[in-house]
């Protein structure tokens, strides 16, 4: 590895510690469903953000809602205490496509309509207010 990239790698690695998120990854659900409900939460207060996708009648919220949760607890063992009512934010989520399974399904006159079976991957970063209000 050469030295500019290497220490761009670091700097990279040095900003991810002051980060607190949570992936998940290889989500069977097509992409377009999974952003519904990233959109839902985007911005909100986390507890507030729970509810919501625990009432939610949507497959992907309950996936989410177990990310939101990991999310907050790598806040919680990053800074060594429990988060208060109102404290912590979802300030940004993502979803990317991930691989997609190539099936092939019986048509009519002995052809066949390719099935793609879409997943895709979740990124959720939580952080306080008074840090947001920072940068």
């Amino acid at each position: 590895m050469g030295a500019r990239k290497k220490i761009s790698a670091e700097k990279r690695k040095e900003a991810l510690k002051t980060m607190y998120f949570a992936k998940l990854q290889n989500v069977p659900t097509s992409p377009r469903k999974m952003r519904l409900v990233a959109d839902m939460i985007r911005g909100m207060e986390v507890n507030r953000a729970l509810g919501v996708l625990k009432f939610s009648s949507k497959e992907a919220s309950a996936r989410v809602e177990k990310l939101l949760r990991s999310a907050i607890a790598n806040w919680e063992q990053k800074n060594e205490r429990k988060a208060e009512d109102g404290e912590l934010y979802v300030t940004k989520i993502y979803v990317d496509c991930g691989a997609t399974l190539k099936r092939m399904r019986p048509a009519p006159q002995g052809r066949g309509y390719r099935i793609r079976k879409r997943s895709n991957h979740v990124t959720l970063f939580v952080d306080s207010k008074n840090t947001n209000d920072k940068n």
